[in-house]
């Protein structure tokens, strides 16, 4: 799946344990979303400093044009199932 055609970019961090926590905790699902490193990409970088006051907290989480920062794993996971389905795909 091309990365625009992805339902949900998570931009993260190495060595960010909450970022580590939502992937592990997605399981095969994690595949699905486009995840944005912050470090190897300034224009993510500053993009999650714009919806975070100016800090870099990650994860940030995007969905339907929506920003969440560091959202329970479970709301990831139905948007992602949720964009996996038949119905979803058109």
């Amino acid at each position: 799946m091309a990365d625009q055609d992805r339902p949900v970019v998570v931009y993260w961090r190495p060595g960010c344990q909450y970022c580590a926590q939502l992937r592990s905790s997605l399981g095969s699902l994690a595949d699905d979303a486009q995840w944005v490193n912050i470090w190897q990409d300034p224009q993510a970088a500053e993009f999650v400093r714009s919806v975070n006051a100016g800090n870099e907290v990650v994860p940030t989480v995007v969905f339907d044009g929506i920003a969440i920062t560091n959202p329970p794993p479970a709301v990831v996971r139905d948007r992602l199932e949720a964009a996996s389905r038949p119905d979803a795909r058109g």
